[in-house]
C-alpha cells in the first residue's frame, strides 16, 4: 500500500514502481467534486434555484379552467363579503372587475375579496361621519356623493356649503397620501364662514373610496377623476390644495387651468429625490412585477408630522388613516410625478400661495423655494414657518395659518 502525504506536493519513489505521484490533500476533495454524481446534484441545484425565482411570476395555464382543477371542500368555501347597502351606490366587486381596477388586478380573489371588505368598512365609516356631523353646525351644510369613474371605480367625494351666505367661490379640498378628505372638515367650516362652498375628494385607495388602502396605480388617474367629478359643472371659482404635487399637474393641463383663480399648496411634496439612485434603477421594475409590495416605513414615530401632540394622536388613531409602509407603485408615481414638475416648473403660470414649514420632515421645504422661484406666475407667494412640521392645518397655529389663507383668498375674489 502507497502511502499517502498530506501537505505540500512531495515526490514518492519506490522500488516496484518508476512511476511519479503527486497528491496533496485536496486532490481527493476536487476529484470528488468533479465526479459525475456531484456533477448530477449541481444541475438539480441550478434548476430548483431557477424554478425558485420564476415561480412566483409564472400566471395560469392558458385555456385551464376552473372544471379542470381537482375540486376541494376547503376551497368551495367562500369568504363573506361585506357590502354597503345598495340604496347608497351599487357595489362591484374588485374581483370580479378586473378590467376597471388597476389596482386589484394582480391580486388573487382571496385577497380581492378582503380588499373589497375593507373598503366597505372604510367607505362605511366615511359615510356615517358626514351623516352624523350633518346636524351639528347651522352654519354649514355636509354631504357625500359617490361617483363612478371612467375605470369603473367608486369614488367618495363630500361638500360643505354655507347656509346663509352668498356663495363667492368654490374650492376644491386634495388631501394627502395616506389621509382622506374628512380631515379637513374643520378648515372646510372656516371657509363656508367666508362664504366658500367647499369640495373634497378622496382619491382611488384612501378614505371611502374603492381601492387596497394607500395603493395608487396612477396618480394621473387621481387628477382625471377630480376632473370627471361633479364639482366641474359649477360655475364658481376655483382653489386648490394641499396635494400638492398633484394639483400643480392638473393646472399645467390648459383645460383645467383656464377654470382656476388660484392655488394654495400647503407642504407641496414637489422635489422628492429617491434616497439611493439604485432605487430610481429598480423602481419602475419592481413596481411592475410587485406593485402592491410595501416597503420603507411611514409611522408616527419615526416622522412626527405635527407639534401638537392631541393632532397627532387623532391622526394616527384614524381608522381612515394609513399608517403602514408606502407600497412600491404609490412610491414610484409620486417620484415620477415629482420629476415631472422640475422639468416643467417655468409651465406653472396661476396664482399659487405655497406655505412650507422649514422643519418638515416629510416633504422638502427647499423644494418649495425653488417652486416659487422658478414658476412663470406673475402673481406668487411664499411662506417659510420656521420650525413647523408638515401638517401645517394641524400645527398649534393652525388658526393663524388659515387666516393667512382665507385672506389670500378674499384678496383675489
Amino acid at each position: 500500500m502507497e502511502p499517502i502525504v498530506k501537505g505540500n506536493p512531495t515526490v514518492l519513489s519506490s522500488s516496484s514502481s518508476s512511476s511519479l505521484i503527486l497528491t496533496s490533500g485536496a486532490s481527493g476533495r476536487i476529484n470528488a467534486l468533479l465526479s459525475m454524481r456531484a456533477l448530477k446534484s449541481l444541475i438539480m441545484l441550478v434548476n430548483a434555484f431557477v424554478l425558485l425565482l420564476l415561480f412566483p411570476f409564472r400566471g395560469p395555464k392558458r385555456g385551464q379552467s376552473v372544471a379542470d382543477k381537482p375540486r376541494d371542500d376547503k376551497s368551495e368555501r367562500k369568504c363573506p363579503t361585506v357590502r354597503v347597502p345598495a340604496t347608497i351606490v351599487s357595489w362591484k366587486s374588485s374581483s370580479s372587475n378586473n378590467s376597471n381596477s388597476n389596482s386589484t388586478n394582480s391580486l388573487s380573489p382571496t385577497v380581492a375579496v378582503a380588499v373589497d371588505q375593507e373598503v366597505a368598512v372604510r367607505r362605511a365609516l366615511a359615510i356615517r361621519r358626514v351623516v352624523e356631523d350633518k346636524d351639528k353646525s347651522e352654519d354649514s351644510i355636509r354631504e357625500f356623493l359617490l361617483f363612478q369613474s371612467p375605470r369603473g371605480n367608486t369614488i367618495f367625494t363630500q361638500s360643505w356649503t354655507p347656509v346663509s351666505l352668498k356663495i363667492r367661490g368654490l374650492v376644491v379640498l386634495l388631501h394627502g397620501l395616506n389621509e382622506h378628505s374628512g380631515r379637513y372638515s374643520d378648515f372646510a367650516k372656516q371657509l363656508n364662514a367666508n362664504g366658500y362652498k367647499v369640495f373634497g375628494m378622496d382619491w382611488i385607495g384612501h378614505g371611502g373610496s374603492d381601492g387596497l388602502h394607500a395603493y395608487v396605480h396612477s396618480l394621473d388617474d387621481a387628477v382625471f377623476d377630480l376632473v370627471c367629478s361633479d364639482f366641474h359643472h359649477l360655475l364658481f371659482i376655483c382653489v386648490l390644495f394641499p396635494r400638492g404635487a398633484m394639483v400643480l399637474k392638473a393646472v399645467l393641463d390648459p383645460s383645467i387651468g383656464s377654470c382656476i383663480s388660484g392655488v394654495v399648496l400647503t407642504s407641496p411634496a414637489v422635489g422628492v429625490q429617491p434616497s439611493h439612485s439604485i432605487y430610481a434603477v429598480l423602481a419602475p421594475i419592481v413596481s411592475l412585477l410587485l406593485p402592491t409590495l410595501q416597503v420603507g416605513s411611514a409611522n408616527k414615530t419615526t416622522l412626527p408630522v405635527t407639534r401638537d401632540p392631541d393632532a397627532l394622536i387623532a391622526k394616527y388613531s384614524d381608522p381612515l388613516v394609513y399608517t403602514g409602509a408606502i407600497r412600491v407603485r404609490t412610491g414610484y408615481e409620486i417620484l415620477k410625478i415629482s420629476s415631472y414638475l422640475q422639468q416643467n416648473l417655468s409651465k406653472i403660470s396661476v396664482p399659487f400661495l405655497v406655505l412650507h414649514g422649514t422643519a418638515d420632515e416629510v416633504t422638502d421645504p427647499t423644494a418649495s423655494q425653488k417652486l416659487y422661484k422658478e414658476a412663470s406666475s406673475t402673481d406668487k407667494s411664499i411662506k417659510l414657518l420656521e420650525g413647523f412640521l408638515h401638517d401645517l392645518l394641524f400645527e398649534p397655529e393652525r388658526q393663524s395659518i388659515m387666516k393667512d389663507i382665507i385672506d389670500w383668498m378674499n384678496n383675489r375674489l
